[in-house]
């Protein structure tokens, strides 16, 4: 399967101004600045295959925004190279722009006072769409997304999620084959979070469209992206699939345990602890780099009857947040004198 995304050892730097201390620093920035060199995108090297859902993540400030807006063409990179379906985006930006689509979560590319409707129509002429093309299209987006009772509603009158939902849509008109998502689903509430997961699912098992996202919603990650790539400080500290992510990271798992009769659990288990217990309902932490699942499990058979029992992975904020500690725990061990 053909790459759609290829990054080669990709740099950007900023000259950012140097802020003095005291009123004399202050007064000598504003006549004879100083600046510095700040490293956005560190030589970051990765391909993402034709149809296949990536999440870029990383903290604020990590280099996310400035990597897709490279890959879309915005900015030029400092050094280094990438391709885009074929494209080199700073060169080519023109003609890459038929080709894929964006949706920033903070930035709306609807008419705020006119109805998304026209938004449709703009697009139409922009992307030089055939009117009968443009007009199957936009039936099936509008019928996908629940669109309807919006189309000629001012975008000003919608609500966030309404709103959202026009957003993708639009986004999707052209049919692109590579989609970046920024934040789609900020300030949402759940269950419009769930079905632009799902609308987004279903575009990409039907027309095979790649999806390059990056939020800091741990639900996007682990119900859209089956692969994930973790960024700090500019460089790639982390390449994998989600699911590994869950099971390899974190070396916790939660059991939970509906009782057959109110007692005291009664078990001893190195790296296993009660974290809640309430009547006939009880929690646990399992600690599997100290002891097995089917331990715990046959100990618990053997000292209580159970009625219930669920056993689950850490849930996905907390394998971000570990990997950013970890991180920063080899940041600064690195930095120690020799």
């Amino acid at each position: 399967m053909a790459a759609a995304i290829t990054i080669d050892n990709l740099n950007k730097t900023f000259e950012v101004k140097k802020k003095q201390p005291g009123l004399a620093g202050s007064l000598r920035s504003l006549w004879k600045p100083v600046y510095e060199t700040k490293q956005a995108v560190s030589g970051i090297s990765f391909s993402v295959q034709q149809g296949e859902r990536l999440a870029f993540l990383g903290p604020n400030g990590a280099g996310k925004s400035t990597t897709i807006k490279m890959l879309t063409g915005i900015l030029h990179p400092t050094s280094g190279h990438a391709q885009v379906l074929g494209c080199n985006p700073w060169t080519e930006r023109s003609k890459l722009s038929f080709r894929i689509g964006s949706v920033f979560g903070q930035k709306s590319q609807l008419w705020y006072h006119l109805p998304p409707a026209d938004t449709f129509e703009l697009m139409r002429h922009i992307y030089e769409l055939p009117r009968g093309d443009y007009l199957t299209r936009k039936e099936d987006l509008v019928r996908r997304f629940e669109l309807g009772p919006y189309m000629n509603t001012p975008v000003r009158k919608l609500s966030l999620g309404e709103r959202m939902r026009c957003e993708i849509a639009v986004s999707l008109l052209h049919r692109p084959r590579v989609i970046f998502l920024d934040e789609p689903t900020i300030g949402l509430d759940v269950v419009v979070k769930l079905r632009i997961r799902e609308l987004i699912r279903e575009m990409n098992r039907e027309e095979g469209m790649t999806v390059f996202l990056t939020s800091h919603d741990a639900g996007d990650v682990e119900q859209l992206c089956e692969r994930a790539i973790v960024v700090n400080y500019g460089r790639i500290i982390l390449d994998d699939k989600v699911a590994l992510m869950k099971r390899e990271l974190l070396t916790f798992k939660t059991i939970r345990l509906v009782l057959a009769e109110e007692n005291e659990l009664g078990i001893s288990i190195p790296g296993a602890t009660v974290t809640e217990h309430d009547g006939l309902k009880a929690t646990l932490s399992i600690n599997t780099s100290l002891t097995s699942m089917e331990m715990v499990l046959a100990q618990l058979v053997r000292h209580v009857r159970i009625h219930d029992v669920t056993i689950e992975d850490p849930p996905m904020e907390e394998i971000i947040t570990h990997i950013y500690a970890q991180t920063a725990a080899g940041s600064e061990e690195g930095s120690e004198p020799a």
